[in-house]
């Protein structure tokens, strides 16, 4: 059975740092790609960073870029967000998720609908 539990959200100052963690069970982190995505109050769910199973190539949203690293851990079996530089409108719910079949060709890893299993999210706050 495929599992995501996210964890290591909390409330951080303008400039500060997380370290968000994926932990997986039922499947390998190497396995299956693997997205960050979040979800602001009154907004739409969105991608934020991925990590491809094939090549470890990784990708990630402008706004985040240079800010945000993704990771995995194939020993621990857990997928991280390290965030850095962080700003207010950083503020969200954060999920990652696991894209577990094969459609063949083209897919855009940062988009929600191409996930079919989900954690149930952590809270980050960028407050002063």
């Amino acid at each position: 059975q495929v599992q995501l539990v996210e964890s290591g959200g909390g409330l951080v100052q303008p400039g500060g740092s997380l370290r968000l963690s994926c932990a997986a069970s039922g499947f390998t982190v190497d396995e299956y790609p693997i997205g960050w995505f979040r979800q602001a109050p009154g907004k739409g769910r969105e991608g934020v960073s991925y990590l491809r199973s094939s090549d470890g190539t990784t990708g990630y949203a402008d706004s985040v870029k240079a800010r945000f690293t993704i990771s995995r851990d194939n020993a621990k079996n857990t997928v991280y967000l390290q965030m850095n530089s962080l700003k207010p409108e950083d503020t969200a719910i954060y999920y990652c998720a696991a894209r577990t079949y094969y459609s063949g060709g083209y897919y855009d890893p940062l988009l929600e609908s191409e996930y079919d299993y989900w954690g149930q999210g952590t809270q980050v706050t960028v407050s002063s």
